[in-house]
């Protein structure tokens, strides 16, 4: 399945029914009257977010959404049906912004958050609804409220409690295949990321999702290389892995230009806290990488680790850091234990005892 985090679409509400414009002619009924009834409501146009959606995929082939019209009234003062809702089921994550995207319309952060963002029409007045002491046989109508419509963009951010960054071939991919069941794809060339990848870590009976993005390299937030597009997907994160590969040239410049670009790219992502992992020491003698891991204190890194994502090397240390920024239960672990506890539920056998 591919992955897509950004779409824009077209929304329109359904209109109104019309109302009726009815008399009503009965055999042996010596009085008669307007009897028109009022039209149907139109269809509201729903936004829910659900569970097992993480791409936006469905709306590159399908870009226009329109509920459906209310019923016209009819006679014998007979209101129109009112139009069903059309729910559009969206990922955990996503945001809906306006077609400049200049203004954030909904933030859909929970499953089973529920909108109503564009209301259908109210439908037209029959001309019973028009009948006065001095007005016994009206003729006039209400054609219905017109539905609402525009375009808007949705933006997917995955939501994670650790995201991870750093240079291209730094390790990423290698790093979330050996703590999580991901099945990122690992190469000897840049960019071997191209979407973001998610993961769950199990680790001392805890459960938490980190989010791999595509490298960063100088110049990304003016659209070099991949750009700095997918950082959107690490801004809900707690805490940030920033893996730091050994073999590079200047290990210290590195992370020196990751945090430039997260700087530049704003929303806060600077002033996360920041987990500095100098990967791949198993490429060098234990001298070498704490020589290394020294530079990165004095660039400004408040405590390194040194692991290694090929073979597991002080990876307890790195993710045992990793719990002391999250809650005492992560989404991960509640919806987890939401579902054990239905499942147990499922197994109570009755009795009326």
């Amino acid at each position: 399945m591919h992955f897509l985090d950004q779409a824009k679409i077209y929304l329109k509400s359904g209109g109104g029914g019309p109302g009726a414009v009815s008399f009503r002619r009965e055999k042996y009924v010596e009085y008669g009257g307007p009897d028109g009834g009022n039209g149907g409501k139109g269809g509201d146009i729903v936004f829910e977010a659900v569970r097992g959606l993480n791409t936006l995929i469905d709306f590159r082939y399908s870009q226009h959404f329109k509920a459906q019209r209310g019923t016209h009234g009819m006679g014998k003062d007979r209101t129109g049906a009112g139009a069903d809702d059309l729910v559009i089921q969206i990922p955990v994550g996503t945001q809906i912004l306006s077609e400049d995207k200049e203004e954030v319309l909904a933030d859909f952060t929970e499953v089973g958050q529920r909108i109503v963002f564009l209301e259908g029409g109210i439908g037209g007045r029959g001309n019973a609804s028009y009948k006065t002491s001095t007005n016994r046989a009206p003729r006039q109508h209400q054609p219905g409220i017109p539905g609402q419509e525009m375009w808007v963009w949705l933006r997917l951010k995955l939501l994670a409690d650790v995201g991870m960054l750093g240079l291209p071939n730094a390790g990423k991919s290698t790093f979330i295949n050996q703590v999580s069941n991901a099945k990122a794809k690992v190469g000897h060339y840049a960019f071997t990321t191209l979407v973001p990848k998610l993961g769950v870590v199990r680790h001392r009976a805890r459960e938490f999702v980190v989010a791999d993005i595509p490298g960063l390299i100088e110049g990304a937030a003016d659209g070099a290389g991949i750009g700095d597009r997918f950082l959107g997907h690490i801004e809900r994160c707690r805490v940030l892995i920033h893996l730091v590969d050994i073999s590079g040239d200047d290990p210290a410049e590195a992370m020196r230009t990751v945090n430039a670009e997260l700087a530049a790219y704003g929303s806060g992502l600077a002033d996360k806290p920041q987990l500095i992992a100098l990967n791949k020491i198993d490429l060098a003698d234990d001298e070498l990488a704490e020589g290394f891991a020294a530079e990165l204190r004095e660039a400004g890194a408040e405590r390194v680790f040194s692991i290694s994502g090929a073979t597991g090397a002080g990876m307890e240390a790195l993710l045992d850091a990793v719990l002391t920024y999250l809650p005492d239960r992560t989404s991960t672990e509640t919806k987890a234990a939401e579902v054990e506890d239905t499942e147990a539920a499922d197994q109570i056998v009755w009795s009326p005892i």
